[in-house]
């Protein structure tokens, strides 16, 4: 069966995904969607199946009244959504089905759940920091999956979350240090270090080419499509393939 699928967002990412697209045999785009041509959607032909949103916050209404509308299958990759936008996307699940991540990245998917078993052994007698190295054109920061990175080590969020350091500081407290670096060309990398007494723990991750995101995202959305209606993140499919259970939530 061919997928139908509406693109929103044309940056990197989105030129990427197009250009992965147009080799897949069961996927193609109809409609590359802006602000500019949004009434257009609502004259096409074919019914879609999917929508990928690899796009800015500001768009997020194009996204959400698109899928309300053709109750298509929405997967996600926008950084910087609201807390009121991740709630509306959320709500989208009592219709469709909506998976979210800040990084497609199947690797890095991997290195979370890692990160879950191996901090509550280690969190009270290691010191934990984050450090994120990206591009010199990124707007955010800390990097969207360093934040992800945070939720991991401190799910109850019992440390500081210390993205600042300067001047006389003192000792440290508890807390968890988030450091973001820019420059370069890099297409995303992410160190988590846990530092003891005479000895150190570090796990690292780190993005080559954009491509793993395009990878990541295909297979997710594939993955989307024959569940049912839901939230789904991309840890659940992991899960899925890992242990054969499914998520919905």
């Amino acid at each position: 069966m061919m997928i139908h699928v509406v693109l929103c967002g044309y940056g990197q990412m989105g030129k990427l995904l197009q250009q992965s697209i147009r080799k897949c045999r069961d996927m193609e785009i109809v409609m590359i969607v802006n602000p500019y041509n949004e009434h257009e959607l609502y004259h096409l032909k074919q019914p879609i199946e999917l929508m990928l949103d690899f796009s800015h916050p500001d768009y997020f209404g194009i996204v959400s009244r698109f899928v309300k509308y053709s109750g298509c299958a929405l997967l996600s990759g926008t950084t910087g959504l609201s807390a009121a936008q991740y709630d509306q996307m959320k709500s989208l699940k009592k219709s469709t089905r909506v998976m979210y991540a800040v990084n497609y990245s199947l690797g890095m998917a991997l290195m979370l759940r890692m990160l879950k078993e191996i901090t509550p052994v280690l969190k009270d007698d290691f010191d934990m920091e984050i450090v994120e190295l990206h591009h010199n054109q990124k707007q955010d920061a800390p990097s969207g999956t360093a934040k992800i990175l945070l939720e991991a080590l401190d799910p109850k969020q019992e440390f500081k979350a210390n993205m600042v350091r300067n001047g006389m500081i003192g000792v440290r407290g508890r807390e968890i240090g988030v450091h973001s670096l820019r420059g370069g060309s890099s297409a995303g990398e992410h160190s988590v270090l846990y530092l003891g007494d005479d000895e150190k723990l570090e796990i690292k991750h780190t993005a080559l080419s954009r491509q793993i995101f395009v990878n990541g995202a295909l297979k997710a959305a594939r993955w989307l499509l024959g569940q049912e209606i839901g939230f789904y993140s991309l840890e659940e499919m992991i899960e899925e393939n890992l242990y054969g259970c499914e998520g919905n939530y």
